[in-house]
């Protein structure tokens, strides 16, 4: 084997190394989300009637939803639960995708990065239960007070599951506003003063999100805006207390750093003067030394000279 092909092997290695560490953690990943559903399954009907509760209350009396596709009654609350364990299981997932990742972060990345997925993963479920115990029930309250009449609200479960999925996505996503207020702000593409400067522009965005994500009314439109401009605000004043704890954590490094360098320039002048000491020392022995030679050359002048 030539010399060159020994660096190309090195490289090949660790990667190598890195896809079987992502298949395990894939595995991992896929048979904890099996696991869960297969605990579900069993209750996937009654996991659909817990889903379906908003919309059962503001039904008309006599009005139920039904199924106009064969297989609906059966693969609609096996979707549910099979969506339901991934929702679950999304803490552990998370922690899979953090194990892979983590040990290319540096320290200081690492502190900020798992407080943050840590309140990414809650603010997504707080999003999701805003939106079933706050939002669905204004919203199915309008949409059956609103038929014409004559015409008989019975909708189709699997409608249902794929508009209340949305839902739930899309509250779940506009509750990470913190996060990405929190991230921009500390990656340096923007500053919390200039984020206050555009504030009524980030009101009008939300109003316009949530008229987006939301059907035709009033209610649920402020329902979802009002939280978002919250959340904003929440996240502009996080983003300010983790600049500020940034900030300080720089001066005490800076002052520890100046303090390790006095110490170390008083170290080198200590040393110094050690040397200068030992210098002078070495200089009058050797002031002595050669004086004594010189008196021992003497002696023998003197002993030849006559005595009185």
């Amino acid at each position: 084997m030539t010399d060159s092909s020994k660096p190309q092997q090195e490289t090949e290695i660790p990667f190598l190394s890195h896809l079987v560490e992502l298949r395990d953690r894939l595995l991992r990943s896929v048979l904890f989300v099996l696991v869960i559903f297969a605990g579900l399954f069993y209750f996937a009907n009654d996991i659909y009637q817990f889903i379906a509760t908003p919309l059962m209350a503001s039904l008309p009396e006599g009005s139920s939803m039904i199924a106009t596709k064969t297989a609906a009654p059966f693969l609609t609350p096996f979707k549910l639960a099979l969506i339901t364990s991934i929702f679950i299981g999304m803490p552990f997932l998370l922690y899979q995708a953090w194990s892979f990742i983590a040990p290319g972060l540096y320290k200081h990345e690492k502190r900020l990065a798992f407080p943050l997925l840590f309140s990414s993963i809650v603010l997504f479920y707080a999003g999701m239960a805003f939106a079933y115990f706050v939002v669905f029930p204004l919203i199915f309250g309008f949409l059956t007070t609103v038929a014409p009449e004559g015409v008989t609200v019975m909708t189709d479960i699997s409608d249902y599951l794929d508009f209340v999925l949305k839902l739930f996505f899309a509250f779940g996503v506009a509750f990470e506003v913190p996060i990405a207020t929190i991230i921009f702000v500390v990656i340096g593409w923007t500053t919390p003063e200039k984020l206050v400067e555009k504030r009524a522009y980030i009101i009008v965005a939300a109003f316009v999100v949530g008229m987006l994500l939301t059907p035709p009314d009033i209610v649920s439109q402020i329902m979802l805006a009002i939280p978002m401009w919250l959340l904003f605000e929440a996240g502009v004043l996080f983003s300010r207390m983790i600049l500020k704890m940034r900030k300080q954590r720089e001066e005490e490094l800076e002052a520890e750093e100046q303090a390790e360098n006095q110490a170390q320039t008083s170290a080198a002048t200590q040393t110094a003067t050690e040397e200068t000491e030992m210098t002078d020392e070495e200089m009058d022995d050797e002031f002595e030394k050669a004086i004594a030679e010189e008196d021992a050359l003497n002696e023998p002048d003197n002993k030849d000279l006559p005595k009185t």
